[in-house]
């Protein structure tokens, strides 16, 4: 009965930023990307993860589920645009399939209010979902991008210490009321 979706996510950024930071500072190695592309990059990353886990409130968990994969063709348009990859036919096919996934799970969830088991608002919780997967395809082609400048190793990092940081801030304000009656 806990509603805190960014204290989920927490635990996950202290520890890459626990994991990677230790190798990048046992290695000594100096950021090559500035500090803040990874602060927005961090920023996208923390909201998407909010957003999606507040989905959870309003949808069921199948809806949850299928509509994450709304990134899929999301990466594949943004990759196709800013880092000009080349996609043949048989994946523009499966992004097609995917697309129309999509459609019919939004449709399904429209027409759920027949039924009890779907949650108090499907429509919202869909909408929450394809806008959190949206962000994580934002996140994971930027991701994409400053590897290709920098290393996995500093991505991670930076992305840990700065989601914690925004995770942090974010619980700070707007669970610590919700954490505090458990």
């Amino acid at each position: 009965g806990v509603n805190a979706p960014t204290s989920q996510s927490l635990l996950n950024y202290i520890l890459l930023a626990l994991v990677y930071g230790g190798i990048m500072i046992y290695k000594r190695q100096l950021l090559t990307v500035k500090w803040y592309y990874y602060l927005i990059l961090s920023i996208v990353d923390v909201e998407a993860n909010y957003i999606v886990v507040k989905a959870y409130q309003y949808t069921s968990l199948t809806s949850v589920m299928l509509l994450d994969c709304w990134a899929i063709p999301c990466v594949l348009f943004l990759t196709w645009i800013f880092l000009k990859t080349k996609y043949g036919l048989r994946k523009l096919f499966g992004v097609g399939i995917c697309v129309a996934g999509v459609v019919l799970v939004v449709f399904s969830d429209v027409h759920a209010s027949e039924r009890k088991s779907k949650g108090p608002s499907p429509l919202k919780g869909d909408m929450l979902v394809i806008a959190g997967a949206t962000l994580y395809a934002v996140s994971n082609v930027t991701e994409e991008y400053i590897v290709k400048k920098s290393s996995r190793i500093e991505v991670m990092a930076m992305l840990g210490v700065f989601g914690a940081i925004i995770s942090g801030i974010q619980i700070s304000i707007l669970e610590r009321e919700e954490l505090r009656s458990t």
